[in-house]
């Protein structure tokens, strides 16, 4: 009996790997790290409504909510999420991605919609009856939809599981349920949103840091729900905070509430800037939304091209001529089209430019941590 030749592996290349293991997987699993559209690469990001977050998110460029990426915006009550993720889902519509709205309150309002700018006939609105359920929709979706999605989940931590809804409301009888079923869930659906280029924004809560560690508790004030698994799964973490001071709110002529300061902590990015700070007002009166251009005077203060002298401000232009305002009349200013364009230029160089080649002091960047 003759017997069999032995066939010997060849040296395979780098491209000839990558089709062998495609070919195993059934599926695009191996890619090439210089091809732009891997899906590793952020190409694309879904404008915050804020130009200063947008601006500090990912270094050297400006930003927003990654595409093909999960992010959480977690905050204080009364703190802005739900607002921010309207102007959000607002910019996603602008460019062609499919808005789905998981709400878990039932307490999403068209008109507040309509007025911040969204479609709100084209958002598919769906009640969040269970963290499952979520999952598992989000899941049917990407395997049918051809169209890149928005998915935003209003919010986590009131979402039950299965069995809190069918359970007693006795809280030890299903305690770290949610956090397994995340876990799980998260892992199971991180390629397929990477691989379809949607995005899962998560709002979340604020929660104080009950621990039985007084340094953790100082360096860490607050925790959010849904287990230390579910951090893993994020690219980005937003957390909104309110100052507690009167002067926070913003008034109309009549001294009527119509809006609040919001502090914003980049408190993870794999983008290179966790621990970056900036904050702005949300409006929630007759106009709704981030109130961005009024931030910009902020983000420029410690420009060498701003100088101040009692009540005046000069800004430098870069032929070598200025011009002189006052603080009360920046949103007139910057209605001159000259003017607005050197003040967006300035915020390049101050916010984006400056961090990417770390000039100046760290100072300048991350403001003091929270106690």
């Amino acid at each position: 009996m003759a017997r069999r030749k032995e066939v010997k592996a060849g040296k395979l290349s780098i491209d000839q790997m990558r089709q062998l293991i495609n070919k195993k997987a059934g599926m695009q699993v191996a890619h090439d790290l210089n091809d732009e559209d891997n899906p590793t690469n952020v190409t694309d990001w879904i404008p915050t409504g804020s130009r200063w977050l947008d601006s500090m998110i990912c270094r050297g460029k400006l930003a927003g909510v990654p595409v093909g990426k999960i992010t959480e915006i977690a905050g204080l009550e009364s703190s802005g999420k739900s607002y921010m993720a309207a102007q959000i889902a607002a910019n996603a519509q602008k460019k062609g991605i499919d808005v789905v709205y998981f709400d878990s309150e039932s307490a999403l309002d068209n008109s507040f919609l309509e007025r911040i700018g969204c479609n709100a006939s084209n958002i598919l609105y769906i009640q969040a009856t269970s963290v499952e359920f979520v999952l598992e929709t989000i899941e049917e979706l990407l395997k049918s939809n051809e169209n890149r999605m928005l998915f935003i989940w209003d919010s986590l931590a009131l979402t039950p599981s299965n069995s809190d809804m069918e359970g007693d409301f006795n809280p030890q009888s299903t305690m770290a349920v949610k956090a397994r079923i995340l876990s799980k869930g998260m892992s199971k659906l991180l390629v397929s949103i990477a691989n379809t280029q949607s995005t899962l924004l998560v709002l979340n809560q604020l929660k104080a840091n009950i621990t039985r560690s007084p340094s953790e508790a100082m360096t860490t004030p607050y925790m959010t729900p849904g287990g230390k698994t579910l951090i893993y799964s994020y690219s980005l973490r937003v957390w909104l905070t309110r100052p507690k001071a009167k002067a926070s709110f913003v008034m109309d002529d009549k001294g009527f509430r119509i809006g609040n300061t919001v502090k914003v902590k980049l408190e993870k990015s794999r983008f290179g800037s966790q621990g970056r700070q900036c904050q702005f007002k949300i409006l929630w009166g007759d106009n709704v939304g981030v109130q961005d251009e009024e931030s910009w005077f902020d983000a420029i203060q410690s420009s060498e091209h701003l100088e101040r002298s009692g009540a005046w401000y000069e800004l430098k232009y870069e032929d070598g001529t200025s011009e002189k305002f006052q603080s009360a009349h920046w949103t007139t200013k910057l209605q001159n089209e000259k003017f607005k364009n050197r003040v967006l230029a300035i915020m390049d160089e101050e916010l984006i430019e400056k961090f990417d080649q770390r000039i100046g002091n760290a100072s300048d960047f991350y403001e003091e941590e929270e106690k």
